[in-house]
Order: structure tokens, then sequence, then C-alpha cells
């Protein structure tokens, strides 16, 4: 069953608010809700890196005066998701997979920039255009990156007071088990 994550929700400030009065099996839940929600703007940025890889590259061939066509783009297309452009190795490695997300509504504000058709049209597209798209594409992936610096903050008070928990007798490992 795809789900929608609340987002809004997520971020809200009370969402780690007021974590001592959770129980245990609802604090487990914010912390599982929590890593869903970074997988899937952790997928959402590789997107939106590969998409600003594939803009730049046009950009870079137009520059070295290529010409202009979507078969020399798709030719190197390789070469360029190998070389990883603007994708780096900074922050966490997510440890779930992406949940079963409503995908339209995650990627909507990527599409809107640039979606599959606007890519294949790139070597028809103004320059000026190419760089509007570059432009958004770079404020995108801020933004995607600064909400899951956010949700990392909210993994770790989360997690801080299930250790906080266990290192007080509040939780015991034998409640796992049950």
């Amino acid at each position: 069953m795809t789900q929608v994550l609340d987002f809004d929700r997520i971020m809200a400030d009370d969402y780690v608010a007021d974590l001592g009065g959770l129980s245990m099996a609802d604090l487990r839940a914010r912390k599982t809700e929590c890593g869903e929600a970074e997988g899937a703007l952790s997928y959402l940025r590789r997107l939106v890196q590969v998409r600003l890889d594939i803009v730049l590259a046009e950009l870079e061939n137009r520059a070295a005066g290529g010409t202009g066509d979507l078969s020399e783009l798709v030719e190197h297309l390789g070469e360029i998701l190998a070389e990883g452009g603007t994708r780096t190795t900074t922050g966490r490695l997510t440890s779930l997979m992406l949940p079963d997300v409503d995908h339209a509504l995650l990627t909507a504000d990527l599409d809107a920039i640039i979606d599959i058709d606007k890519a294949g049209a790139l070597p028809e597209t103004g320059e000026v255009e190419v760089r509007r798209i570059a432009d958004a594409l770079v404020e995108l992936e801020r933004s995607v990156s600064a909400r899951r610096r956010e949700l990392f903050e909210r993994l770790d008070a989360l997690q801080a007071e299930v250790v906080r928990r266990y290192k007080s007798g509040e939780a015991n490992v034998d409640s796992l088990l049950t």
C-alpha cells in the first residue's frame, strides 16, 4: 500500500517535544516514520542530483561546441552519471530501503523544474532556460538536504530518548521480546 509521508507533521516542533511522555511503542513508531521520511528524501535528493548532472553536462557540451543533439547527450549518459557530478559522500547512509511512497507526490517539485520530457528536450532548449533549470535544481537540492539534516536532528533526539530510557532502567531489553 502506498503511503503519504506527512512531512509537515514530522517537521513540526511538537513532533519531538515532550518525548519523555511517549510510550516506547510511540517512540519507536516515530523513529521508524522519521527513518522512512529520510529514506524518501535521500531518494529524492539523488534524483535531483542526477538531473542536475545531466543539465550541467548539457551546458558543458555547449561550451565545448557540441552539436546540441539529444543523441550526443544520451551517448555520454553513462559517463555523466558514473563521474558522480554533483553527488557528494557527506551525510549518513540511509539504513532503510525507500518506503512505498507516492512517487508522484514526492517528486512533484523536481518534475515541475525538469520532468522527463524537458530532459529529453534539453538540447533544443535555449541556454538561458537551461541555466534557469540548473539554478532551480541547485536550490531544490539545497532545500532537500536541509530537510534531511532536520530529520537527522529528529532521529538523534528520538534515539537519545531511547538510550536515556535504557540507561535509566525505564526500558529494558526484555520489553523488545514481548
